[in-house]
């Protein structure tokens, strides 16, 4: 009896070509479909965990506002500069802190122009970030202080307005100011998001905030933990700080928000794994149209017999 439904189906297989080819097409598509996506989602959160993870288990970042969802505040006033300095004088057991801000910018020099991201910090945000100056230096303490026009730029923006030529020295207009290049970044690659890491232009903060933004608000801080801390009582010092520095009452909720690198992989990593169960239903249709083929050439094969 198997034998003979062997036989009736490749009968039909044969009889109908066309809608077999189609059919057979449809399964083999849904099924790579299905384990391409899963493969790249599940490839895209390691790769996102890798990233953050490269920036050590012992860091904090710290934004105003509360996390995202519902509840979230509306309006909640920057850091300025002075709570990082208060961070990092009167929190034990934090080896780092460094206030940023970012911009998407024009620069140009030698004659060409290039859309990038300005940030505007201090010497330790290169620590933290774990970015190596490969020419030049970083910033002198007077630089940081008097808010000098000068840069230290990522090999991606080299590349492009420079092209092999040495940049040390050149000037690179931003925003209608011209800072001096001090110094070029050791290349980097890829965030995991898919962010070109070289393509940064890096300036002192206080430059930042006179030349680009015009205010002292700063959106972030980043804060790296001393080796061997315990990185849940940095934090909730830290907070406590911030609370009382933002005069905040007991029945005030934080303004505030304070990720760890384990808690940034976590929330990244359900949102990709979402992600990719979403991909993988969309690439599961396919399967289905496949599905319905068979079922027809069945329904054909049972009506013929």
């Amino acid at each position: 009896m198997l034998g003979n439904a062997l036989l009736l189906a490749l009968r039909q297989i044969f009889r109908n070509p066309m809608r077999s080819i189609l059919t057979v097409l449809g399964i083999v598509i849904g099924v790579a479909a299905v384990i391409t996506m899963v493969t790249v989602g599940n490839g895209a959160t390691q790769q996102v965990r890798d990233q953050i993870a490269s920036l050590g288990s012992d860091s904090l970042m710290i934004r105003p506002g509360q996390r995202l969802g519902p509840g979230q505040s509306v309006g909640a006033p920057s850091f300025k500069e002075s709570d990082a300095e208060a961070l990092a004088t009167q929190i034990a057991g934090i080896k780092a802190v460094a206030p940023s801000r970012t911009s998407t910018q024009v620069v140009v020099a030698n004659g060409k122009n290039w859309s990038t991201s300005v940030i505007g910090t201090t010497n330790d945000y290169f620590s933290i970030n774990n970015l190596t100056i490969q020419e030049g230096r970083n910033f002198e303490q007077s630089e940081l202080r008097a808010g000098s026009a000068v840069c230290v730029i990522g090999q991606t923006v080299k590349k492009e307005l420079f092209e092999n030529h040495d940049a040390l020295g050149k000037l690179l207009r931003v925003k209608g100011f011209s800072c001096q290049i001090i110094g070029e970044l050791e290349q980097k690659g890829q965030s995991g998001m898919g962010m070109d890491k070289d393509d940064v232009v890096i300036i002192p903060l206080n430059t930042f905030q006179r030349r680009i933004s015009g205010n002292v608000r700063i959106p972030l801080i980043t804060v790296a933990v001393e080796p061997g801390s315990d990185i849940e009582r940095v934090k909730e010092s830290s907070r406590l700080l911030l609370r009382e520095r933002r005069s905040l009452s007991s029945s005030e909720m934080d303004n505030f928000n304070i990720l760890d690198t384990s808690e940034l992989i976590e929330t990244i990593s359900k949102t990709t794994q979402v992600l990719t169960m979403l991909l993988g239903a969309v690439a599961a249709v396919s399967l289905l149209v496949g599905g319905i083929g068979i079922m027809n050439i069945m329904l054909v094969t049972v009506t013929e017999r």
